[in-house]
């Protein structure tokens, strides 16, 4: 399987800042801006009408809107965005949309439509970073809500590795919980889907509502690994770690995606470990001042 090896010293963890953000999405802007095909370009989340929750591990969620006949190049590849910066990881997430991670850092979700179909999309309100003069602001109100879902091998592994770099960086702004959630509960969900895909339908019936029912006894070898994916609230950074390396035992995993988190686990060990030696200490002094 790829490691790493080859990257080692000639990148560097690179964290954007608010500001960088920004400036990407209004770099888009004006890439789309020079095609008359592009229709407008809506931001969401924390670069939408949610700006105040911006900082360095944020990343970009936004829709492009283009005329229906240009849809399918705007999703087919990345070169509209490699115009603003280039990319190093790309993956198609959705039927609709694709997760990609630029050479500087900043990590991007996106959906590309055509006009008319925002309509069936699920979305809260966004931010209007641009659009044509002739298109009513009306186009961009959400109205109904949809899921998607995929299962495919390159799906599956794309979502692991994204779900565990999100956590990563979820852990380093001090959001321990929903660190956790997406790397000891969403990355580990895909694995069970990556192991039923890999090794069939394991040694009894699976349950197709819920498919870590019977996994233990179903995918006995795969789940003697569970207890190192999921080491608890405090162990994201090994978790992570452990998810990554059984990953790249199984899989084909993108090198460039597998060093910023394992660099980002290395980082979070670190810190897990020096706050752990702190409280010792901590405590030792309190045991010394009590005898």
């Amino acid at each position: 399987m790829p490691n790493d090896a080859t990257l080692k010293g000639t990148v560097t963890l690179l964290m954007p800042s608010p500001a960088q953000l920004l400036a990407r999405l209004d770099a888009l802007a004006l890439s789309l801006r020079a095609d008359p095909e592009a229709v407008a370009l809506l931001a969401l989340g924390s670069v939408g009408l949610e700006t105040a929750r911006l900082d360095a591990h944020s990343d970009l969620d936004f829709f492009v809107v283009v005329d229906r006949s240009a849809k399918t190049r705007y999703l087919a590849g990345t070169e509209w965005l490699e115009r603003v910066h280039p990319v190093v990881f790309s993956f198609a997430n959705t039927h609709d949309g694709r997760k990609v991670l630029f050479e500087d850092g900043i990590f991007a979700e996106y959906a590309v439509f055509g006009p008319g179909e925002l309509q069936g999309v699920p979305f809260t309100p966004g931010r209007l970073v641009w659009k044509r003069e002739d298109v009513p602001d009306e186009l961009f109100v959400p109205a109904v809500q949809a899921a998607p879902k995929a299962s495919a091998l390159d799906w599956l592994v794309g979502e692991a590795l994204t779900n565990i770099f999100v956590g990563l960086h979820r852990e380093a702004r001090g959001e321990v919980l929903v660190a956790a959630r997406f790397i000891q509960s969403y990355a580990v969900d895909r694995v069970l889907d990556i192991a039923a895909l890999q090794f069939g339908p394991g040694t009894g019936p699976g349950d197709a509502f819920s498919p870590e029912r019977r996994f233990e006894q179903r995918f006995p070898s795969v789940a003697v690994a569970l207890p190192s994916m999921m080491q608890g609230y405090e162990g994201n950074g090994a978790s992570a770690r452990c998810i990554l390396e059984w990953l790249e035992d199984h899989v084909q995993v993108h090198p460039r995606l597998a060093y910023e988190i394992r660099s980002l686990c290395a980082e979070l060990i670190r810190h897990e470990q020096s706050s752990t030696q702190a409280a010792l200490s901590v405590t030792k002094a309190q045991g010394g001042l009590g005898g």
